[in-house]
């Protein structure tokens, strides 16, 4: 009797091993199919054989999502109708599925963020508002904020609320808060990549040529931080006219004595009050107070700093822009800052000491190719005050141009511009007949004032 019992449970092993087998094989078989049209661009024949995986074998292999993906596109892109809106509930759908079956592969936040791109990109189709659209965006921001990368998804999701102001169904408030957030975000992926950036700009600068995977990594963060740049253009321009000193004053002072400790709210408030130059107003210098004093930082500082020096207290003022640089200790927030005060002390004229603070922000951050051009304009600028002959003093065109291109060679995205005014101040140097007649080719001029710096004559 146990014999017997040992051979039935046998022959039940057996059969279901072929079973499986045979499973295995028609899954492999489709798979090949799949992969084999999916290669080939032939997403009509692959959706077939990844439907049938889909539903017989959903863990057999990742491939089947992999190219499931694609063939779904492929299909949303080439109908229309009700066909299309299928094809796109499903695509989401297989999304899920690949989460479950494969969550190795992905993760749930990134699938929040393809999710709210699908539905904007075929909202109409979907029959979605603006506030549903928004609400996707704004569940992958507080789900999954470091899944939340997209530019164009970033500013679809400020743009909407704009949209959703101008339909009155939000207050404009609830814009600012919003510019706020994802202005954070920005200048949060800006400053991953350019982390990732600098020791290959640094390498580059050194001599050092870099191999054909840091090639391939510089471009692409290059291309991130361009798409981040741009971005953060069309943001403000989407905020056009919402944000002016008419619109502010009044807000503000409903609100300060609501969030007059709320250093957050005063951050924000005194931000956009200094950046769309409403600093004028009395309402301007209780902010600033109110921030310094709820939230002393290195940002409070330079904004004390710039109301004592718009009120005349420059000696008064000039403690707090140290206390601020020495506050800061985060390299990239210590670079940006360092770029503020070479601007105002630019704005005042005080261009050597501007000079100073670019080439810290440089130091900081050698990528900012635009502390490079900030140098580059006050040496054009000062060219008619620190030569002592009209030749010396064209000549000090050569030392613009030379510093426009370093900002060329360190940020792409500003490399046309760059090559640009450099071309200009080449043009604006002495030329080839002027140096002939002087002859003076290869030698070193000293150019004299604020800017203390040598430069040689071309040969001709």
């Amino acid at each position: 009797m146990k014999k017997q019992v040992t051979l039935l449970l046998l022959t039940l092993f057996m059969g279901f091993n072929v079973g499986f087998a045979q499973q295995d094989e028609e899954c492999m078989l489709n798979l090949t199919m799949l992969n084999d049209y999916a290669k080939s661009k032939k997403f009509n024949e692959a959706y077939e054989p990844f439907m049938k995986l889909r539903s017989k074998c959903p863990k057999f292999n990742y491939a089947i999502y992999y190219y499931g993906e694609r063939v779904l596109k492929d299909k949303i892109d080439n109908t229309t109708g009700t066909e299309q809106l299928n094809y796109v509930n499903d695509l989401m759908k297989l999304w899920d599925e690949g989460l479950v079956n494969f969550p190795n592969k992905y993760k749930a936040g990134d699938i929040l963020q393809d999710k709210a791109m699908l539905k904007y990109d075929h909202r109409d189709a979907l029959g979605l508002s603006n506030k549903q659209v928004y609400d996707a965006f704004d569940e992958v921001y507080k789900k999954a904020p470091e899944s939340f990368t997209n530019p164009k998804g970033l500013y679809v999701y400020f743009s909407t609320i704009v949209d959703m102001h101008d339909a009155k169904e939000v207050e404009v408030l609830d814009v600012f808060n919003k510019y706020d957030d994802v202005s954070d975000k920005i200048g949060q992926e800006i400053d991953n990549y350019t982390q990732k950036l600098n020791p290959l700009v640094e390498k580059e600068e050194a001599g050092t040529e870099l191999d054909k995977k840091e090639a391939q990594y510089k471009k692409q963060y290059e291309s991130y931080l361009d798409n981040y740049e741009k971005i953060s253009g069309s943001i403000d321009s989407k905020l056009g006219k919402l944000a002016n000193c008419e619109v502010l004053i009044p807000l503000y002072t409903r609100d300060f004595d609501k969030y007059k400790t709320d250093a957050v709210w005063l951050k924000r408030a005194v931000s956009r009050m200094y950046n769309k130059e409403c600093t004028d107003d009395p309402l301007y210098t209780d902010l600033v107070k109110a921030y310094d004093a709820s939230s002393p930082s290195a940002e409070t500082k330079f904004f004390v700093y710039n109301l004592l020096m718009k009120q005349g207290k420059e000696k008064e003022a000039k403690p707090y822009l140290d206390q601020s640089y020495d506050l800061e200790k985060d390299p990239l927030k210590k670079s940006r800052l360092a770029m503020n005060f070479g601007k105002s002390l630019k704005s005042q004229g005080n261009y050597g000491a501007a000079r100073t603070y670019f080439q810290k922000s440089l130091a900081l951050n050698p990528s900012n190719g635009r502390a490079h051009i900030e140098i580059a304009q006050m040496y054009a600028s000062s060219a008619n005050n620190c030569g002592d002959t009209q030749f010396n003093k064209r000549a000090v065109f050569w030392l613009a141009a030379a510093e426009a291109r370093k900002a060329g060679r360190v940020d792409a995205n500003l490399r046309s511009y760059a090559e640009q005014l450099a071309a200009s101040y080449d043009g604006t140097a002495p030329q080839r007949a002027e140096i002939f007649t002087a002859g003076n080719g290869g030698q070193t001029i000293r150019i004299g004032c604020w800017i203390g710096l040598s430069v040689t004559v071309p040969k001709i």
